[in-house]
């Protein structure tokens, strides 16, 4: 009976927000996502996995309108379907209904709509247009994406490798900046205090110091270049791609410096293992 359920304030939802995220997601997404998940929580019993496939029909949707050439009703679409993701997160956590499998259908689903809507937009402008560099200007969109949730996920795994054969509590090379912690009297310049200050202000407003990430990138290519019209399509989605792409390469080259710092004492065992 739903009369039995627990109710929920706004404060436990707000509870389940993470700690820290992309700034699209703090001041664009969560403000109107924790609001319908708070009904959501209380009055249904919609599962955070009922929830992921239905923001994977609302991707779905949303591809179909940029195919269309609709662009505005697209964009719309996506955010919704993006909304609708980070509710499903929300549920989870607040009721503890969270499986391994959820994490999984997250994850694809995901991808599946960033694959799908870059399709349906390549598609639509070509179509429209026949101009070649729509279709490229997709390609782009998914392999940049794919790259990144490929790249994150093996550049943990090296990192927790190298912890595991060194035995030891480093500092997260993903994490904040290692001039940014007190472990070691290091003389900062005026550019590292800075960081260190900006730093300290994203966090008091749960904003990541990693001000492009995926989200900001989807939602500059399918929801702000769409609203905006047409013209914005290949310079937000090139201007974005290469902040996002300048982001992760700044992230490898910080892991490089955290697997330097660490020696080649276990190159070819470490090798072996993320090969496998």
């Amino acid at each position: 009976m739903l009369g039995s359920m627990r109710t929920y304030s706004l404060d436990d939802v707000h509870e389940t927000r993470k700690r820290r995220d992309s700034w699209w997601t703090v001041y664009f997404v969560d403000p109107v996502a924790c609001r319908v998940a708070l009904p959501i929580a209380n009055r249904t019993r919609l599962t955070p996995n009922g929830l992921t496939v239905l923001s994977l029909v609302l991707g779905a949707v949303s591809a179909a309108c940029f195919a269309t050439n609709q662009l505005v009703a697209g964009a719309c679409v996506f955010y919704l379907s993006f909304m609708i993701d980070c509710v499903d997160g929300k549920i989870a956590r607040l009721k503890g209904t969270g499986t391994p499998f959820g994490l999984w259908l997250d994850y694809v689903g995901d991808r599946v709509r960033v694959v799908l809507c870059a399709g349906g937009l390549a598609y639509g402008q070509y179509a429209l247009t026949g101009e070649v560099v729509y279709v490229v200007l997709g390609a782009a969109v998914a392999v940049l994406d794919l790259f990144r949730y490929v790249n994150a996920p093996q550049m943990k795994r090296v990192r927790e490798i190298i912890r595991e054969e060194r035995q030891e509590d480093e500092p997260d090379p993903l994490g904040p900046d290692p001039l940014e912690t007190d472990h070691q009297p290091v003389r900062r310049s005026g550019f590292s205090r800075f960081f260190r200050r900006l730093n300290r202000f994203l966090a008091r407003h749960r904003v990541r110091s990693h001000l492009v990430s995926g989200i900001e990138f989807h939602a500059a290519v399918f929801v702000i270049a769409p609203l905006a019209g047409a013209w914005a399509l290949i310079p937000l989605a090139a201007a974005s791609g290469a902040l996002l792409l300048a982001n992760e390469v700044f992230l490898v080259y910080r892991l490089w410096i955290f697997t330097c710092r660490h020696g080649a004492g276990s190159a070819q065992e470490s090798r072996e293992h993320v090969l496998v």
